[in-house]
């Protein structure tokens, strides 16, 4: 009878012991996660933490350059595609006067040209800054190969060339200025790069 009660409390302590561990397996064994499912088809946790907000002030380096960068910046997003325009004109009148040996008929050809660049471009290429304007006289240099005293030179003769890098000059500019992606200009290619990416130009 003794022997009876004893096997009997072992099997009520077992039984309890069964419940108590299907219960922490339950409770503790199966968490709930969120996943993701690499494009090779394995499943991996995830957890999102909460936002950390960082702030500091920045230093007088730091602050003067970020400035410099967001105007170069805003400088090619703004003229980049006048820069575009001009080029196309460029390399349409440069195929015109391929075969055109008469001086009057190449004039002629110019000044059409001329005509069509001025109503498209005149109000807005008269309202950009100075910076605007040199970061623009870089950027046809880079499309077309020639720097904007050539090209004046070669559609409007040497006299009108000298007068308007006079004038550039007097502005703190120089119509002569090369474009070096990789040396001087390699932060205006950066955002050359970007433009075509944004706006879809084919770089």
């Amino acid at each position: 009878m003794k022997k009876a009660f004893q096997f009997g409390m072992v099997l009520f302590v077992c039984f309890l012991l069964q419940g108590q561990l299907r219960a922490q397996a339950t409770i503790y064994d199966t968490l709930r996660v969120e996943a993701y499912i690499t494009p090779e088809g394995d499943t991996i946790p995830q957890s999102w933490l909460p936002t950390v907000e960082v702030r500091t002030l920045q230093t007088k380096i730091a602050s003067s350059y970020w400035k410099e960068w967001t105007r170069l910046r805003n400088a090619v997003y703004v003229t980049y595609p006048y820069a575009k325009s001009a080029s196309k004109v460029i390399n349409e009148v440069n195929a015109q006067l391929v075969n055109v040996k008469d001086e009057r008929t190449r004039k002629q050809i110019i000044k059409s040209r001329e005509k069509d660049l001025k109503k498209e471009f005149a109000d807005k290429v008269t309202n950009l800054s100075v910076y605007q304007g040199k970061v623009l006289m870089k950027l046809i240099n880079r499309e077309t190969g020639n720097n904007c005293y050539e090209i004046i030179k070669e559609y409007k003769g040497g006299f009108n060339a000298g007068f308007w890098q006079a004038v550039a000059f007097v502005f703190g500019s120089n119509l002569k200025q090369p474009y070096d992606a990789k040396g001087d200009d390699r932060e205006i290619e950066k955002f050359v790069q970007e433009v075509c990416k944004v706006y879809g130009y084919k770089g």
